[in-house]
Parts: C-alpha cells; sequence; structure tokens
C-alpha cells in the first residue's frame, strides 16, 4: 500500500523506552516479574512468548491502561509511568479494530485530530494524506461494516499514525485476519514503520509473524524474561531449551545438543572427510508443505524432523519404515549453558 505514497518527514526527537523493575499482579498472582529492558528509538521489537506469558499485559502498562505494581517506565527522559494514555505520545493498534461503527473511514482517521482542535484545513490534508497511504481514498464516505477486515485494520493503522506519535503500540493487530491479508499487512506495517523510523512494539503469538518484521525480540515465559535479541540471534543462538522450542523447530539430540531441521540433511552416502555425524534412521510419518517435506525419523526415543525440498526427493520412497541416511551438521548444533 505504501509504493506510490512518499511519506513526508516528520521531525521528532527519537527517545529510548527504558523500563526499570516493572512488576504487575492480579488477584495476588504475579503476572510481570520484575522487568528490566531497553528498546532502543526507531526499533520494531515484538514481545513474543505463549498465552499467559504477561506480554498483553506488558504492553498495556506501556500504553497506560494499567498501573504497574511497581517500576518505572522512562520515554527518553521523561517519566511516564504515571501519564495517562493521552499524554504518552503513544498510540494502540488492537486486534479488534477499534473503530467507531457510526463514523465513516475520513470521520474515523479524522477523529484523533478534532479531539485536539486543529484547524479544518489541516485536518482534512493529514486525512487525505493517510487515505492515500493505506489506499482508502475511494471508501472514505464508507462505515466501518462495509469495509474487509484488512481494510479496517488499516484505518487504524491510519487512525492511530495521523496523530503522529512517537511510540506505536501493536497488540496483536493481525491475528484477526487470514493468512493472505495478513502477510500483505505486516509488510506493509513493516515498509511504514522504517519510512517514519517510528518505535514500534507488537505484541505477537506467531513466531512467523515476529521474525519476519522485527529489528528485536524478547521471548516472555511467565511473567520473565527468557531472551532478548536480533531475529537471528533468538533463532540462531537461543539461550535456553524454552527458547529453542518456542522459536521454529528443532531437535533435541540424546547426547544434549539440539539442531534444526534445516541443517539434516539426506545424502546417498557417508562422507569419511566430513566431522558431521551420519547416522540411519528409519521414517515413522512425514508431512507435505507445498515446498517441502518434514519428515519424522524414529530412533528409540529420539525423533528427528527433518525438512526435505520436494525436488530433492521421491514421493515414492516416503513410506513407514523406509530408511534414509542423514547428515547432521556439526557447526549449527546448539548448545545450552542452562537447561531452563
Amino acid at each position: 500500500m505504501l509504493d506510490n505514497f512518499k511519506i513526508r518527514e516528520v521531525q521528532l526527537e527519537k527517545k529510548d523506552i527504558v523500563i526499570k523493575g516493572l512488576s504487575k499482579s492480579f488477584d495476588g498472582v504475579q503476572v510481570i516479574k520484575n522487568i528490566d529492558l531497553e528498546i532502543k528509538a526507531g526499533e520494531f521489537f515484538s514481545i513474543l512468548g505463549p498465552s499467559g506469558c504477561g506480554k498483553t499485559t506488558l504492553l498495556r502498562i506501556l500504553a497506560g491502561f494499567i498501573e504497574s505494581d511497581s517500576g518505572v517506565v522512562y520515554l527518553g527522559d521523561k517519566d511516564i509511568t504515571n501519564l495517562p494514555p493521552n499524554l504518552r505520545s503513544t498510540n494502540t493498534i488492537f486486534q479488534k479494530y477499534a473503530l467507531f461503527p457510526h463514523l465513516t473511514v475520513y470521520e474515523n482517521i479524522a477523529f484523533p485530530l478534532r479531539m485536539k482542535k486543529m484547524d479544518s484545513d489541516y485536518i482534512d490534508t493529514e486525512v487525505k494524506k493517510m487515505l492515500k497511504m493505506i489506499e482508502l481514498e475511494e471508501h472514505a464516505s464508507k462505515k466501518p461494516n462495509q469495509l474487509s477486515g484488512g481494510q479496517q485494520q488499516r484505518v487504524s493503522i491510519a487512525r492511530a499514525l495521523v496523530n503522529k506519535p512517537e511510540v506505536l503500540l501493536l497488540d496483536e493487530p493481525l491475528s484477526a485476519l487470514d493468512a493472505k491479508v495478513r502477510e500483505k499487512l505486516r509488510n506493509d506495517i513493516k515498509m511504514l514503520q522504517k519510512k517514519l523510523n517510528l518505535t514500534t512494539i507488537m505484541v505477537t503469538h506467531d513466531q512467523e509473524e515476529a521474525l519476519s518484521v522485527s529489528d528485536k525480540i524478547m521471548v516472555m515465559e511467565s511473567g520473565k524474561i527468557m531472551q532478548v535479541g536480533t531475529t537471528r540471534e533468538i533463532y540462531e543462538k537461543p539461550q535456553s531449551l524454552f527458547v529453542a522450542d518456542f522459536i521454529g523447530k528443532i531437535n533435541f539430540l540424546n547426547d544434549g545438543s539440539s539442531i534444526r531441521p534445516e541443517h539434516i540433511k539426506i545424502v546417498s552416502e557417508v562422507d569419511t572427510e566430513s566431522e558431521n555425524k551420519t547416522i540411519m534412521r528409519e521414517i515413522e510419518s512425514w508431512e507435505y508443505l507445498g515446498p517441502s517435506y518434514r519428515l519424522f525419523f524414529k530412533n528409540n526415543k529420539e525423533v528427528l524432523k527433518v525438512e526435505v525440498p520436494c525436488s530433492m526427493i521421491d514421493e515414492k520412497n516416503l513410506y513407514v519404515g523406509s530408511k534414509f541416511l542423514l547428515e547432521l551438521d556439526r557447526n549449527h548444533y546448539i548448545n545450552f549453558d542452562s537447561r531452563v
């Protein structure tokens, strides 16, 4: 949606977000546990974890919708811990769009500016820019219920950005959309975020979504930070069994090492000069994934998952009990300091 749209540069002072000692409990259950975190200005930062890990609570504290029990939140050198949402220079996009059903697309986008009592000419100019950006100029007079889910979420994005926030907060914004629309919209959001150099924090439980758009990811479990790092660090160098198992597919080997399925390949013979491990295994089951097969090989208690391009294997050789020689790339073994 951004191909033909040139965004006017907005001169804002970019500020890091610093969180110190943040905790929160509900009914005696601690859902956020002493969080210390720094998010750099201009980053696309994703908070990733299973349901109930505390990620949405953390986002709502950052937005000002929930008060923390302890700790502080800084935006640059300003303590925003106790500020209401409207004074934080943040805007939140929700899963449910949260559009006003009685207002048109135009009026929904204009609403934040009208609340600020901005000049009508300024409002008209900014709203039309947003409509062009989200490619909904022809739908300006429609009500939300006349739009598709993807279109409604675009309106939500435009309404958030017309306010020129310093921080954009995304609360699982794409989870209600079908896969194809979700993929396109997340790419649009990433392009827009980079063009504006806008600090963006997204909560999601979707690993692929987080890996595809983020500069950094924080993985949470039971209210605690398990790991913070770049997408490659999180995927290739997980610091615990939990992170390794939660992000993508992985094989836990009997010797205590781990390896991703893509680093195991089917070979026709043992390479005596290679330092890689070669083993013979029987197929237990398999899945057709379109461009590849995911094969499951069983040997005693160890099950190996291997992903093979369809062009590299003949389907007639895929049956329970068929044997394959597998080579495990030792350069891609993952070992943990902690067995968390």
